[in-house]
């Protein structure tokens, strides 16, 4: 569901002509990366996890060669970003699932910058930190729900303690660093809590649920206590006035 969605509302900002130079940061066995390369993309996948970077060269093996031939896999941490690829290399970055995993994401957010070129997209999915309390309150955790209240981080779904972001305070880090907020949207709005495991319902079925998802992804006020933000920001160029919104 979530790779559904996210997929479908990148689409609505990055078309297929002409092809995109993207990094996907944290790609792990490289969903959205195939997605993009199918689409005709040029695609780097960056990871720091050997078994991922296998789960998704095995994926690879399965695609015609063009679609992998258009995808290079980079063995490395995030936080090295700005050391491993050139300045302006990219027209796109994807970094979708990360930064909750850093306690201060500004040393990142400045990397991203860096190798983004003037005019580049970026997507960052994260963790929304104004409804931390949707998911435990839902599930009648009322004692989850009432510490959710009181933090900005939360422990996730295989049981890794994790951080989130507040879509005012995010949209100002990128802002300041010349990569304001084009559009925003919220991301599993009424699936948040079903299981991970959970079997796929019916075609029609899915269908019905991605169109709901979809639409309460994109108004208001149902994106707003989504449980996870994909945030599309533009790299401003050199001279470009902050205060400028637009």
């Amino acid at each position: 569901m979530r790779q559904e969605l996210v997929s479908r509302q990148l689409a609505a900002h990055l078309p297929d002509l002409p092809p995109r130079r993207v990094l996907d940061v944290g790609c792990g066995q490289g969903t959205q990366a195939l997605q993009l390369a199918r689409r005709g993309h040029m695609v780097t996948g960056l990871d720091a996890s050997p078994r991922l970077l296998d789960d998704f060269r095995a994926a690879l093996a399965e695609v015609p060669v063009e679609v992998g031939d258009r995808v290079r896999l980079v063995e490395g941490d995030a936080e090295r970003l700005a050391d491993l690829f050139a300045p302006s290399g990219f027209d796109v970055v994807l970094c979708q699932g990360v930064l909750m995993y850093f306690a201060d994401p500004g040393p990142l957010l400045d990397a991203v910058g860096r190798v983004l070129a003037p005019g580049g997209l970026v997507s960052l999915l994260v963790r929304n930190g104004d409804a931390l309390a949707m998911r435990p309150g839902l599930l009648a955790d009322w004692e989850g729900a009432e510490q959710a209240f009181e933090g900005d981080s939360y422990r996730n779904r295989i049981g890794v303690r994790a951080r989130a972001d507040r879509l005012e305070e995010l949209a100002a880090a990128l802002a300041r660093r010349a990569m304001p907020v084009r559009q925003w949207y919220g991301v599993r709005v009424f699936t948040d809590t079903a299981a991970s495991d959970a079997a796929l319902p019916d075609a029609a079925t899915l269908d019905a649920v991605l169109r709901c998802e979809e639409r309460a992804g994109r108004t208001d006020p149902y994106r707003r206590v989504a449980a996870l933000l994909h945030v599309i920001a533009e790299r401003r160029g050199p001279g470009h006035d902050p205060s400028d919104g637009r």
